[in-house]
């Protein structure tokens, strides 16, 4: 399969066109039409002669993606699933949030992380998504929003939906670059945010990248025997290793940390359970933030049910009365399986029973 020419940053599109006999101020000129003028064929690239069309069109898929389903919802959420040239599926959410459009994207096909929560889980990890993969399902979200005819922009991404995006960390950092070139998309890297479940080498390595991108961390419980009996990527990385990560990522960057939270209903949802979140982030509450999270049940994990609102409410306060700064996450797409992987799992199911 030819590769996506949204897997190139600008920098490799120019090596790219060099090597291929053709002038650097190509690759300035197909980056126009790709990221502000967002052509959806090479053939609609007007300034460039037939020979250099033909030459794309050699190398290259535009659009690597295939749209199945777009469901609507009503607080104006999108979510979508979309078919790769192998034929496996990923979802991608649009949400309209009072600061703009942010657009949750996915990383990879499947998950190997573990979580006995998820539904993104479901189906272990198939492979990586390539950096034009992930590109390309903001394009896609951009070319929806373009049709729309309201001039509206993708202004917020959030690296959180199928996958461990630090598992596949060097497409995900192209990514980055690509949707924070200048002459791009110029999506302020300050509005992008990666979260990861804790891979603690990764967590370090992303402290000296030099971008300014946001980091999230996906805590869910504040012990090791609740969070390894629920994320088995705590086996590998218990707490005390993950929050040196967290020490090194803050003394790097002294940049604020956003950790999430799902609550399950007794499971990790007590107010000892608060405290004990309170007392492990107390050295560090300055540059930290705890995102609570409202569980969107997942057929396949029936364990699991959403906290109760006062349970809810309970914890926020003793967090809050501990000094440390928290939110309850608003909803979105609840009309629309929510849950990410929820709609790729209801596909693949339609699928089978044909």
């Amino acid at each position: 399969m030819k590769p996506s020419i949204y897997d190139l940053t600008q920098t490799q599109l120019v090596d790219w066109f060099v090597k291929n006999g053709e002038k650097k101020f190509r690759a300035a000129q197909v980056w126009q039409w790709l990221y502000e003028k967002r052509v959806t064929d090479f053939s609609e690239m007007s300034n460039l002669s037939k020979q250099t069309i033909e030459l794309l069109n050699e190398h290259f898929v535009l659009d690597p993606l295939n749209e199945v389903v777009v469901q609507e919802g009503q607080d104006g959420t999108v979510k979508y699933l979309f078919e790769l040239p192998d034929h496996h599926m990923i979802e991608t959410v649009l949400m309209r949030q009072a600061y703009g459009l942010s657009v949750c994207v996915t990383t990879q096909i499947g998950c190997n992380i573990g979580c006995t929560f998820c539904a993104s889980g479901l189906l272990k990890k198939q492979r990586n998504l390539t950096t034009g993969e992930i590109v390309a399902q903001i394009m896609k979200v951009q070319h929806y929003l373009d049709k729309q005819g309201q001039d509206e922009r993708v202004s917020h991404i959030v690296v959180m939906g199928i996958g461990e995006p630090f598992d596949n960390y060097n497409n995900v950092m192209d990514f980055l670059s690509i949707m924070n070139d200048p002459k791009g998309l110029q999506i302020g890297a300050r509005h992008m945010t990666v979260s990861t479940s804790g891979l603690v080498p990764k967590i370090k390595q992303f402290a000296t990248n030099g971008l300014q991108v946001n980091l999230a961390i996906s805590l869910h419980a504040p012990n090791n025997e609740t969070r390894t009996s629920i994320m088995q990527i705590n086996r590998a990385y218990p707490l005390e290793r993950l929050m040196d990560a967290v020490d090194y990522y803050l003394k790097e960057t002294n940049r604020r940390i956003t950790f999430e939270y799902i609550m399950l209903r007794g499971v990790n949802d007590t107010p000892e359970h608060a405290q004990q979140l309170a007392d492990l982030l107390k050295d560090k509450k300055k540059l930290t933030y705890v995102n609570l999270i409202p569980y969107n049940t997942v057929e396949e994990h029936d364990l699991y049910q959403r906290s109760t609102k006062k349970d809810t409410l309970a914890f926020y306060d003793v967090l809050k009365r501990n000094g440390i700064n928290c939110v309850v996450r608003q909803e979105f797409g609840s009309d629309i399986d929510a849950a990410c992987g929820q709609l790729r799992s209801k596909q693949m199911k339609k699928e089978k029973s044909k």
